[in-house]
């Protein structure tokens, strides 16, 4: 039997002894709660049904209308005088009656500058159609049907092969080494951690902090400035305004466009004929208007109409006057003498001085001391550079270190050699 060997193969040998990890993972069941099921809800035990009572309906007050008359008195009717008003004269001007002549001869200056003048119609130079059509029917052949000659073609054999399944005669083995390895366990309890009680302090409150307690305010010295100092690059002589393309391109006279003359209009000689072959074809004819097809009435009422109706007996029109305003009297008088302006506010309010509250926040400004700042920190002092060492995994079989087995999971261990000591 040949096996095929590769570098995965070499690399990692197989090992007969190492048993697959167990699966943690739970059955897939349903956990059913054997205990009767309550029909109480939280809303059912807290809710207590309370008897409602109807609102009272307010009933209002039977009007009762104030005895006596009504003035009916407004305060337009007594101030405003009526006056004579006379109808405003129409500036419409007066119609102009249209006095009727006889009959107006005149010639218009068009006719008189237009007149007709005998125009002969111009022969046609179109040509005769002379043209007719075959008798004989078209029998020649194109090139194409000369030399073509058709045959047969067989299509080509396909190569592809056919799309029907082939169907297998073993029967279908569903087992998977899930299915034949996996060892079901029953899970532990989980373990519940009791949760602590918070119990606050009797000490009293401490608000100092590190930066409080380090910092001393002391002076040190401003950083540096590392930008070099700017020097201006001056010209002392005088700007010369000429350019390369100024001395280049220098601009040249260019002649104003030349205007072509139009030639001057001279009339055609002879006179103009302005017949046009609907004048000259044209025959008026004597036409009478057309007679009316509808029948002449021969009624005749000689008694004046009556415009009576029965909707304007029943309903005849009475004079009507428009009621005048409705206006309450006033129950309140009106207010004599001079308004003060002054409200209760104003009269009431006594003023007092403000006494401003002490601020107890705390002065910015920093702490100064004469002693210079000390930059040394635990970190300068107890930090010792290192060498980065190689990890001894990295290499297929470290230096320093013997092989000694492997466990059932494929990982290999290795013992450090330790120098051998000679006794004196």
């Amino acid at each position: 039997m040949y096996w095929p060997t590769t570098e995965y193969s070499e690399k990692y040998p197989m090992y007969g002894k190492v048993l697959p990890p167990w699966s943690l993972k739970p059955k897939q069941e349903i956990r059913a709660c054997c205990g009767k099921m309550e029909g109480i809800t939280t809303f059912k035990s807290d809710y207590r049904p309370y008897e409602l009572v109807r609102q009272p309906r307010h009933i209002p007050e039977e009007y009762k209308p104030k005895q006596g008359k009504i003035d009916f008195d407004t305060t337009y009717k007594q101030d405003f005088n009526s006056y004579k008003v006379q109808p405003v004269v129409i500036l419409r001007p007066l119609e102009r009656q249209q006095v009727k002549k006889g009959k107006l001869d005149t010639i218009p200056t068009y006719k008189d500058d237009y007149r007709s003048w005998d125009i002969q119609k111009s022969e046609s130079c179109k040509p005769e159609q002379t043209y007719h059509p075959p008798t004989v029917k078209f029998g020649n052949s194109t090139t194409f049907q000369d030399d073509y000659v058709p045959r047969e073609t067989k299509p080509r054999e396909s190569f592809k092969p056919s799309s029907v399944p082939r169907h297998s005669t073993a029967p279908f083995d569903g087992d998977t080494s899930h299915r034949l390895d996996y060892i079901p366990h029953q899970l532990e309890v989980k373990f519940a951690r009791p949760k602590e009680v918070y119990k606050p302090t009797n000490l009293p409150f401490e608000n100092l902090t590190t930066h409080r307690n380090d910092f001393q305010g002391l002076i040190g010295e401003t950083a540096k400035i590392c930008r070099p100092s700017y020097t201006r690059v001056t010209h002392n002589g005088h700007f010369e305004g000429s350019t390369e393309f100024r001395e280049s391109f220098q601009p040249w006279e260019i002649p104003p466009p030349e205007v072509k003359k139009a030639p001057e209009y001279v009339p055609p000689t002879g006179s103009m004929q302005l017949h046009s072959t609907s004048h000259l074809d044209y025959v008026p004819y004597q036409a009478s208007r057309v007679v009316p097809i509808r029948p002449i009435s021969h009624r005749k009422n000689n008694f004046p109409f009556q415009g009576k109706s029965t909707m304007k007996e029943d309903f005849p029109a009475w004079e009507t006057c428009r009621p005048g305003l409705i206006k309450q009297e006033q129950q309140i008088p009106n207010p004599s003498g001079k308004f003060d302006g002054l409200s209760t506010s104003r009269s009431h309010y006594v003023p007092h001085e403000l006494i401003p509250t002490k601020s107890c926040k705390p002065l910015h400004a920093a702490l100064k001391s004469s002693v210079p700042f000390d930059d040394v920190t635990m970190y300068t002092i107890e930090y010792a550079p290192k060498r980065q060492e190689i990890c001894p995994a990295s290499y297929p079989t470290p230096p320093g270190y013997t092989f000694e087995n492997t466990n059932f999971q494929g990982h290999k261990f290795f013992r450090k050699i330790t120098p051998a000591v000679k006794a004196f």
